[in-house]
Order: structure tokens, then C-alpha cells, then sequence
């Protein structure tokens, strides 16, 4: 009996070899087309649902011959989970059979990419609904944002999705933006931080992490949508970049571009920003991903490209490996314009070369790789709820309180308002719920969403009441909401937004603010539930803050959970009825009285309360600001040495007790200013926050190590500077409430620093 001789491995199939050549091995042998066919995404079904990107069914009428497609390759394939409520088991064996298809249509077997949203857990039907960025933010928790991370990243590997649309590291700049609620915050250091841990625990889990948007998006003017971004270099540089700089460290792999033009050249096409920056300064060497349609709007919204070939050539020469969510530019346009010598063939390479390589890191190229499918499938298990849980508990801040809160049990409680009885109210506008499951009312939500009345029900008596809705007039009911009231004990009144997409909500991607004054008739509705005298708690569902300084005098309590998810009305009701001590920071300001102008707390003296100006741009609640049921005692806070290396690192270290007969947490903020520097700085700006967890009666002491590079920002001369003089370590629990000033001198020598420059602090504590 003779035995087959066994057919050689290909070079780029063998999981054993150098992957970069096993890259060159593959590239050497596709044509043209192959090559062009794994830069793009195809989105099938794109026009089985609602708007859920920009312009999206502009470019729903293009026929797909997807016979035709698979033969040459395909590059990612796109929502496969997050286009319409889909069994996620039915959905993940329908993946792995399009995956077999895909594999034996095409010469070398490429298996696609598979990308989803995970901004708020996996976008997907019957997936964990996790809080939404603001509650990251607001929990100052970057190890359990890592945890939720992992958590997503396991959920999203088991169905064969490979790279995720997350997380949002814009740092917010004017409150009216819609997608606000996307963001961490207001601070680049906190989103930095935060986003980091978010890749972190994605990464884990071998799921690509995506960085959005990169850069400059939240700056958009007026606080629009897609609108123009006029921002400064030294902005750019010190406010809108860092957070980017943080998280590749961080491990991530992909970088999704902005839609929007800085000084009027559109991102997409930005090779300054694309290549010189991101990958000759930065040294990223994964991929680049288009935001949706974003290579088409170059011709058809920014007028820079004068058809499909030559907005192609302009995204790839940028630096943009893969157009998403489908072909529409780099498809045939493109494959027309390298043969014509319009688009130079190498700038096809060099994505190619990132694409498949990331593809051999992925093991979609080895030998032994198949679609799996699993045998039973729970996206919301019981951890996944409990992680939600916890953030959703850490995360709740408690703005303001004259002691009415903790309400003791068994009280007679209204629930009134229109976000009080409505599960939408914990979702944002990226969970599947509100981003998909909207236009499939017939479909139920798929995860069970309790509302806060319900949560309220286990503890008191309530009547609960609509009052308004969050948009319209007419009857809304408010009489009944003021009856309801004024027969109760206590009035939880629950306002905010409802979430949605391109003016389908209050808050969301396309839903910017004219000005911050609460939706609809809620401010109405809010006035008449304090004329009855009743004990008025007010409960902000949102995905901004809104200003309330012509009530806050007049507020019982006020408590925000912006968005916390799923778990979030457990969460809350927790929070207001006392077994859980609030200690959620906000990650933005409140705005004062009249204030519904662009700012935030990084501001130079002269964007501050001044003489010579009558706006006072004054937070009603400022960055940072959280109140406790049994706030710490801070007993000591020192630092080493009066004289800072320019090259070395000051410590400080702050001493904290509980002598509360109940957990409580503090989170302390170590803020610098500048006094005299080369531009104007801002007045503080945050270096370090650290969350400390104490049990009763525990006394903690934290160090906090600061390089002296996390003093540094960019100079007249445009490169980033570490000076010797006068600096000052505002130490507190917040942005405005400082507990201790430290005066230190950085002595040395004047230092340029680059990308490779300390980003962080260093933590260390234990008990006293």
C-alpha cells in the first residue's frame, strides 16, 4: 500500500512562518482585483432597515452581485449582527456558512473580517447593554471598564466577530453636540485613561479595538454634527490627541478617521493626520477604517474629489486601508483609476499589506482555520449583567442633596416624568435596542430593561405619573403629574432625553441641542411639580447636562445617571434608597445660569469669569463634582521635595479615613496650573484621579507618582515642551473644590518631548 505524497503548504498558510512573509508570499500571487477586493466592507441588507449611518440609503440602491464579490475576495463583512434583529444563533451559523462561502469562491481562501458596533456591548439582538461612555467617565474606574471591556470582547469572539467599532475617545468640547453621550468626558486625561482600559479588555479578549474618531470630531462648530472643525494646532496637539496617544499604547489596532474637515481639509483625504502623525509620528502600524461612507463624502458632501476613482485615490494616498461599510469607492472606481495610472498601485500595497497582515494575526490565513459556530448561544449572561450592574452603581453621581436622600423604606414616592416608566431611557443611542431594534417595532427589546418606577416599586409605595412627553405639547398630562405629586411624600421626578439617530431623538448621533435648556415641556412639567410643595428628588436620565440653576434652589436632591444601561433602574433605586453609596465624578460640567455657549473646564483665564466680559461661563456643577452619603475625611495631603526634576517624578501622597459606619469612596483629582508659560494654559487641567474604596473605619494612604512630563504641552514653536519654573498641584475632589495647593519648582533643564513621553501616573496605596 503506497500513501499519497502530502501537497506542499502554501507559504502564507503556514501559521509557523514569518508573518511578513508569508504577506509578501500572498501578495506576490493576487491580481489587481483580488488586491482591491480585501479593502472594503460589504454591508448586506443595508436597506432592510432605518437610517443608521449618515446618507446611509443614498448608497442602499447599488446591486451587489455577491457571487460575483466572493469569487475575487472580500475584505470585512459588515453588522452582520447589528442590521436587524437576528437569533444570535441563527446569526452565528449563517455567519460561519458565509464565511465557508467566501473561503471556497476566491483562489487563496481569505476568510472576511467581521466588524460590529460595541460602543455600549455588543450591538447585537438579546446582547448586555452595558452604560453608555458617559458612565465610564462619571465612574473613574478604569479596572472595571477593563473588566466590561474583556466582557464585550468574549461575547463578540464566540460569535466570530473580529473587530469593534469602539471606543469613542472625542473629548467633548460643546455640550450641544449630540453625540455627547458617546463621549467619556471633558477632560483628554480621564478619556484617555478610561478609553485605554476600554481597548485593554477588548484586546484581551483578541478582538480589534477600534479609535473613533480620530481626530477632531467633537470639535465640530456650533456643536453640529459633521460641521466644520475649526481648532487650532495646540488644540489639536494638548486637548483632541492625547486620548488617541493613550490608547494605542494601549494595544489597539485599528483607528477609524473623522468625517468631519480640519481647516477645510476633510480628514479622510488628510495625509498629515493619517500617515505623517498617525503612523511616521505615533509608529501605529494596524489599520485604518473609514467611518462610514466618509471616502464617498468626499465628493458628495465636501466637494474635494471629483468622482468615486479620485476619492478613492485621495483616501488611500491619506492613509485609509479599508472603506466601510461597503464597496462604493474602492471597488471598480478604483481598480478603473490604478489602471489608468490615476491612483499609483503601491498606495494599494501598502493597505493591502495592513490588512492582511492583521488577517494573519487574527489566524485567518492559516491552514487549519474554519468558521465555527457554537452549539447554544447567551449574549446577556449573568456576568455580563452583573459587570453592567456595578458600573452602572459606581457611576451614578449625586449632584446635589439637603438630606432628603437616603429615602427610608416604605415612604409614599411619585415617580413622575416621561423618562420615569420607559426602559428606553437607559439606553443610548448605539445600543441595539434604540440603534436598530427602533425600526422593528414588531421585535421585542430582546434583553429585560427594567424602568426606574419599577425599581422604585420594591421599596415604597409609588404612583406613578407621565407628566409630558420628552418632545411634543398639547394635553401632556402634567395635572395629573402635580396631583400625583402633591398627594405623595416624596416626588422623584425623572427627566432627561430619549436617544436616537439624525433627529429621531434629543440626544444621539445627528440630534445636536440649540441650547441646554431640558427637551420639550420637562421644564414646565418641573416648575409645577415644585409649586406643590411636595419633597421634589430630580432623577437626570441624559446624554448631556442640561441647566437647571433656575430650580437647583428649590431641588430636594438632584441625581444623574446619564445613560447606565440595562441595570441601570436596579442601579438607581439602589442609590436613592441607600444600600448604595453614590460615587460616581462628573465627567462634564453642568452649565450656570444661561451658559449654553461651547465650554468646558479647560480654559485659559480669559475663558473664565471675567471683567470684560458679561457671560459668565461659571459651572452650576463642575468637572469632577460628586457628593457622598458619608464623604471621606482627608487628614493629610504632602508631596516630596520642593525642587521637581524636569526629567524626574514628584510624589504625592494623601491620606483618607472613613470614620462613617458605611463604605464610601473618594476619588481624588490632582489638577495642575502653569502659572507662566509660553502660551496661554489652561487655568487647571487634570494630571491624575485616582478612585480609593474604603471600608468603615479603614484609613487609606494613596501615592501618586507624577513624571514630569505630564506637565509638558506645545510651545510657540509647535513641539511639546517639559519648562523649568513655578508650577502648582491642585489636589481636591474636584475641578473647584481643592482640598490642598502644593507648590513646587520643575529644576532643570527646558526639555522637548515627543510620543514616546510618560502619559500617565503612578498609583500606589495600602492602608495607613
Amino acid at each position: 500500500m503506497t500513501t499519497q505524497p502530502t501537497a506542499p503548504l502554501e507559504p502564507w498558510r503556514d501559521p509557523a512562518a514569518d508573518p511578513a512573509e508569508r504577506v509578501r508570499a500572498l501578495m506576490a500571487r493576487m491580481t489587481p482585483r483580488e488586491k482591491i477586493a480585501q479593502l472594503y466592507g460589504v454591508w448586506v441588507g443595508i436597506d432592510s432597515g432605518g437610517e443608521m449611518a449618515p446618507h446611509q440609503h443614498d448608497f442602499a440602491d447599488a446591486a451587489l452581485d455577491w457571487d460575483e464579490l466572493v469569487r475575487h475576495g472580500i475584505g470585512q463583512l459588515t453588522r452582520v449582527f447589528g442590521t436587524r434583529p437576528v437569533d444570535p444563533l441563527i446569526g452565528a451559523r449563517s455567519l460561519a456558512r458565509t464565511q465557508r462561502q467566501i473561503v471556497g469562491s476566491g483562489r487563496f481562501g481569505i476568510p472576511a473580517v467581521v466588524h460590529e458596533e460595541c460602543l455600549t456591548g455588543l450591538a447585537a439582538w438579546q446582547a448586555t447593554v452595558y452604560p453608555s461612555p458617559l458612565c465610564w467617565g462619571a465612574s473613574f474606574d478604569p479596572d472595571l471598564v477593563r473588566r466590561m471591556g474583556e466582557q464585550i470582547g468574549r461575547t463578540m469572539r464566540r460569535l466570530g466577530v473580529h473587530q469593534g467599532l469602539a471606543p469613542v475617545l472625542d473629548v467633548t468640547r460643546d455640550l450641544r453636540w449630540g453625540r455627547v453621550e458617546e463621549t467619556i468626558g471633558e477632560d483628554p486625561h480621564l478619556v484617555g485613561t478610561i478609553g485605554s482600559a476600554y481597548v485593554a479588555g477588548l484586546e484581551s479578549a483578541g478582538v480589534i479595538a477600534t479609535l473613533k474618531h480620530f481626530a477632531g470630531y467633537s470639535a465640530s462648530r456650533a456643536g453640529r454634527n459633521l460641521a466644520p472643525v475649526s481648532a487650532g494646532p495646540r488644540e489639536l496637539a494638548d486637548v483632541l490627541l492625547p486620548p488617541f496617544e493613550m490608547a494605542l499604547r494601549a494595544g489597539a489596532r485599528s483607528v477609524m478617521n473623522s468625517y468631519t474637515d480640519l481647516d477645510g481639509v476633510p480628514v479622510a483625504a488628510d495625509q498629515t493626520l493619517l500617515t505623517g502623525l498617525l503612523r511616521d509620528t505615533y509608529g501605529f502600524t494596524g489599520t485604518v477604517v473609514a467611518d462610514y461612507f466618509s471616502v464617498s463624502f468626499l465628493r458628495t458632501l465636501h466637494g474635494v474629489a471629483a468622482d468615486r476613482g479620485d476619492a478613492a485615490g485621495q483616501a488611500l494616498s491619506a492613509g485609509i486601508d479599508v472603506e466601510l461599510p461597503t464597496m462604493d469607492c474602492y471597488g471598480e472606481p478604483l481598480l478603473a483609476a490604478v489602471e489608468a495610472g490615476a491612483v499609483d498601485a503601491a498606495v494599494v500595497d501598502r493597505a493591502l499589506e495592513r490588512v492582511l497582515r492583521q488577517k494573519c494575526e487574527l489566524g485567518l490565513l492559516d491552514a487549519n482555520w474554519a468558521p465555527e459556530a457554537p452549539d447554544s448561544v447567551d449574549l446577556d449572561e449573568a456576568e455580563s449583567r452583573s459587570v453592567a450592574r456595578e458600573l452602572a452603581e459606581r457611576s451614578i453621581v449625586l449632584l446635589h442633596n439637603d438630606g432628603t436622600l437616603p429615602l427610608t423604606g416604605g415612604r409614599h414616592v411619585a415617580v413622575v416624568g416621561p423618562r420615569a416608566d420607559a426602559p428606553s431611557a437607559m439606553l443610548g443611542c448605539y445600543s441595539f435596542p434604540l440603534h436598530v431594534g427602533v425600526h422593528h417595532p414588531e421585535v421585542p427589546f430582546g434583553v429585560s430593561v427594567p424602568t426606574v418606577a419599577e425599581a422604585l416599586r420594591a421599596d415604597h409605595d409609588v404612583t406613578y405619573a407621565l407628566g409630558c412627553p420628552v418632545l411634543g405639547g398639547g394635553d401632556t398630562g402634567i395635572a395629573e403629574a402635580v396631583e400625583a405629586a402633591a398627594g405623595a411624600e416624596i416626588c422623584v421626578a425623572v427627566l432627561g432625553d430619549q436617544a436616537g439617530l439624525f433627529g429621531g431623538g434629543t440626544s444621539g448621533e445627528g440630534c445636536d441641542a440649540a441650547d441646554l435648556k431640558l427637551p420639550g415641556r420637562q421644564e414646565e412639567l418641573l416648575e409645577a411639580l415644585l409649586a406643590t410643595g411636595t419633597p421634589v428628588v430630580l432623577v437626570l436620565l441624559s446624554g448631556r447636562p442640561y441647566e437647571l440653576s433656575r430650580q437647583i434652589d428649590r431641588l430636594a436632591a438632584v441625581v444623574c445617571g446619564f445613560y447606565p444601561g440595562e441595570e441601570g433602574a436596579p442601579a438607581l433605586a439602589s442609590v436613592l434608597s441607600g444600600r448604595t453609596n453614590p460615587s460616581g465624578r462628573l465627567p462634564v460640567g453642568f452649565p450656570g445660569a444661561g451658559t449654553t455657549q461651547p465650554s468646558t473646564y479647560l480654559a485659559a483665564p480669559l475663558g473664565k469669569r471675567s471683567e470684560v466680559s458679561s457671560v459668565d461661563p461659571t459651572p452650576l456643577f463642575p468637572f469632577g463634582h460628586g457628593l457622598s452619603y458619608a464623604p471621606a475625611t482627608w487628614l493629610d495631603v504632602s508631596a516630596t521635595g520642593s525642587s521637581w526634576p524636569t526629567d524626574g517624578i514628584c510624589r504625592v501622597r494623601v491620606t483618607l479615613r472613613n470614620a462613617a459606619d458605611r463604605a464610601t469612596t473618594e476619588v481624588v483629582q490632582v489638577y495642575l496650573h502653569d502659572p507662566v508659560a509660553e502660551v496661554a494654559r489652561p487655568a487647571r487641567q487634570l494630571v491624575a484621579a485616582k478612585r480609593v474604596d474604603l471600608a468603615p473605619g479603614r484609613t487609606e494612604v494613596l501615592e501618586i507618582g507624577l513624571h514630569a512630563d505630564l506637565t509638558s504641552y506645545t510651545g510657540r514653536a509647535g513641539h511639546r515642551l517639559v519648562e523649568p519654573g513655578d508650577v502648582e498641584l491642585l489636589v481636591g475632589t474636584s475641578s473647584s473644590r481643592i482640598v490642598a495647593t502644593l507648590h513646587r519648582t520643575l529644576a532643570g533643564p527646558r526639555r522637548e518631548v515627543g510620543a514616546d513621553r510618560v502619559l500617565a501616573p503612578v498609583f500606589v496605596s495600602g492602608p495607613e
